[in-house]
């Protein structure tokens, strides 16, 4: 073999040889993508960093793709807040639980984009931080909600979470302000400048308070708590 071909093939063998190489530790990881711990997202960006390859999650949440050992996935989503996720060399399932992201309007962009199939999901564990928002410009409690919480309504000063609803007391949420269940009067009385959280709850994640949380809960944390 003259000298020509021999600095051509010795090349070509070595790449060869080494795709061949990374291909036999490739392997497949299965993964799922939620949000509130048991939400599915459809759609979400997942992209291989060694291959540069994206996949996107089914309509359970679910993908598949593959890794080299110690690999890493970066996960996107409008609206959520985006993880990197280190793939171990034993690792076989990912789950991936993406966080929304604190700006008003999120759930909404996820609506939007499709994330989310049933969008009275989203609302059922929906929470609001009051550390970077001023909600002194709003006149009551009840304000705050309304204009907060789309899948929330108030009737009669009772607060209606959309979808739970009880044949045994009424439609009205339970009302649990700094951990104690609350009457209509005390939840009125609530300063929209004190409030340091709000958490809609309802389904599987009420069942904490038994038969008096399925119509839903809504918990308020103070400022005054939060200084104990």
């Amino acid at each position: 073999m003259n000298s020509f071909f021999r600095k051509i093939l010795i090349p070509f063998l070595f790449i060869i040889g080494s795709a061949a190489s990374l291909s036999g530790q490739e392997r497949t990881i299965h993964g799922e993508v939620t949000t509130f711990d048991s939400i599915p997202l459809i759609g979400v960006n997942i992209q291989v960093k060694s291959s540069k390859e994206v996949v996107h999650s089914d309509t359970l949440g679910q993908f598949t793709v593959k890794c080299l050992p110690k690999d890493k996935l970066k996960v996107t989503a409008n609206g959520f807040v985006k993880r990197n996720i280190i793939i171990e060399e034993k690792v076989k399932y990912v789950f991936v639980n993406l966080k929304l992201k604190p700006s008003p309007g999120s759930a909404d962009i996820a609506i939007g984009y499709g994330y989310v199939k049933d969008r009275d999901k989203l609302y059922a564990v929906a929470s609001l931080n009051n550390n970077k928002l001023d909600l002194s410009r709003y006149n009551n409690i009840y304000d705050v909600i309304k204009a907060r919480f789309p899948g929330v309504h108030i009737e009669n000063g009772e607060i209606i979470i959309r979808g739970s609803q009880s044949i045994v007391s009424g439609n009205a949420a339970l009302l649990v302000v700094d951990g104690d269940i609350v009457d209509q009067g005390s939840f009125a009385s609530i300063q929209p400048s004190d409030i340091a959280s709000i958490d809609i709850l309802k389904d599987a994640s009420a069942a904490i308070y038994g038969v008096r949380g399925s119509n839903g809960v809504v918990i308020v944390k103070t400022k005054k708590e939060n200084e104990k």
